[in-house]
């Protein structure tokens, strides 16, 4: 499965656009990797407890939408858009919705 932010892809024809399909996904996290989060935003640095579960949670999203396009018959999907959100405390929601297309 080719898996593309652009709206075409070099050296492939897109013969069909199947659909657009879209992959969610919401993590939740734990007091103590807040605790230590607020204590890496007071001292300065990064968070690689909120790193891990956004890497997790894009994984996630990314591997449900191409499961759409595969049920769909697509080889790929393009113009491949990702959203980060947070939902509320704690709540980390990642989206990513793209075009189902069957490329030669």
């Amino acid at each position: 499965m080719i898996i593309t932010t652009t709206p075409n892809i070099e050296g492939k024809k897109i013969t069909q656009y199947l659909q657009v399909i879209a992959g969610e996904a919401i993590m939740g996290a734990n007091v103590v990797r807040d605790l230590f989060a607020s204590i890496t935003d007071i001292v300065g640095g990064r968070s690689g407890a909120y790193e891990s579960k956004l890497v997790d949670a894009r994984e996630i999203a990314m591997a449900e939408m191409a499961e759409k396009a595969r049920r769909l018959g697509a080889n790929a999907i393009v113009g491949v858009d990702l959203d980060y959100e947070v939902i509320r405390d704690g709540m980390l929601m990642v989206t990513v919705s793209g075009t189902a297309v069957i490329v030669e």
